[in-house]
């Protein structure tokens, strides 16, 4: 007989839907096992501001396929023009769920991000006041840091100096990538916490750069060593609930990863859970799962669990995913394990 195992539908606490005929493409992925997610706002142009967000959402949720229930988590991107007025007003009415922070050229679509902490403050303090959480993107991109030191530096140099400015700012660190990254969190007496992605779960540094450049495994923050990859399983598989799925799921039409300046971005929504059940299998730790997809993140925001319930079937032959899916902005990759993966979210 076959293995199950049910859990509370899961949430994603980062996720990138983009736009237009991507948006189209990808968001049945999501929305066919995740009840929520995090929607990140970095759009050609962002999402700036509330009205923005209500835009954003309206076309999100006009993209869903039908019979599919999805509420999308709006975000706004920090500037250092933005209205700390207008950032409440997103809270009060109950659309905005976070601000999120890029540092400028962290990441894709990131050129508008904060270079100067000091203007960003005002909306800073008044979000400390309100408590409406920052999600960070946690790299600091001075060209004389070497890009595997990026987190740890901005931990050190930008992180821990605004949360001793601001210690009732309350503050998510997404995707982290680092050892460094996860002591920082533990250590944290209050108003901490960060999202692990699925990918970074399971590759280091090395699938990217052995037996030559594998651009559908390159994305931002790269992964690591694998020290720093053991350092998140052991968070993810703790049931610490101070850590919790993000998947950082981002994607990028084929000719974009597979060029000479290929885009940073893993594809992942199709397969997460699969992909999630596989690692805290190995780890002994399938009974952990559910409060890190189900429990942990709904906890931080201050949301209520999701009631439905999914159920994983581990199967004796593996499962099948596609190598490729097709949107109508074109080909995204998958995200492949380099493994087989045996459990599958049961219809």
């Amino acid at each position: 007989m076959p293995h199950t195992l049910t859990l509370r539908r899961p949430d994603d606490w980062h996720l990138h839907l983009r736009d237009g005929a991507m948006l189209q493409g990808v968001i049945g992925d999501t929305s066919r096992t995740f009840a929520r997610a995090i929607i990140m706002p970095n759009l050609v142009p962002p999402v700036v501001t509330t009205d923005d967000a209500a835009a954003y959402k309206a076309r999100i949720l006009s993209a869903l396929p039908k019979g599919h229930s999805f509420q999308p988590l709006m975000t706004l991107y920090l500037t250092e023009h933005t209205s700390p007025d207008d950032v409440e007003k997103g809270k009060a009415s109950g659309l905005v769920t976070a601000v999120k922070l890029y540092p400028a050229g962290a990441t894709t679509n990131s050129h508008d991000g904060v270079r100067d902490m000091d203007k960003a403050m005002p909306v800073l303090e008044r979000m400390a006041k309100i408590g409406l959480p920052l999600c960070v993107h946690g790299e600091v991109t001075t060209p004389e840091v070497d890009i595997f030191d990026r987190e740890a530096v901005f931990i050190e140099t930008v992180l821990d100096p605004l949360r001793r400015r601001l210690p009732e700012l309350k503050v998510t660190m997404e995707h982290v990538t680092t050892e460094d990254g996860i002591d920082y969190i533990k250590g944290a007496e209050k108003n901490l916490a960060g999202t692990i992605t699925t990918h970074h779960l399971i590759i280091n540094r090395n699938a990217i750069l052995v037996g030559g450049i594998k651009p559908h495994y390159y994305c931002l923050p790269v992964a690591k060593r694998e020290k720093h990859r053991l350092a998140l399983r052991k968070a993810a598989v703790s049931g610490d609930a101070r850590f919790f799925l993000g998947t950082d799921s981002a994607p990028h039409v084929d000719p974009l990863k597979e060029c000479a300046c290929g885009c940073a971005g893993i594809y992942t929504s199709i397969n997460t859970m699969s992909c999630l059940a596989h690692v805290f299998e190995e780890e002994n730790a399938l009974d952990k799962l559910e409060a890190f997809a189900s429990l942990n993140g709904p906890a931080w925001y201050g949301l209520p669990v999701n009631e439905e319930k999914i159920t994983l079937t581990k199967r004796e032959e593996p499962v099948r995913f596609p190598a490729k899916i097709e949107t109508g902005a074109g080909p995204v990759t998958v995200f492949d394990p380099l493994f087989p993966l045996y459990w599958d979210v049961s219809e």
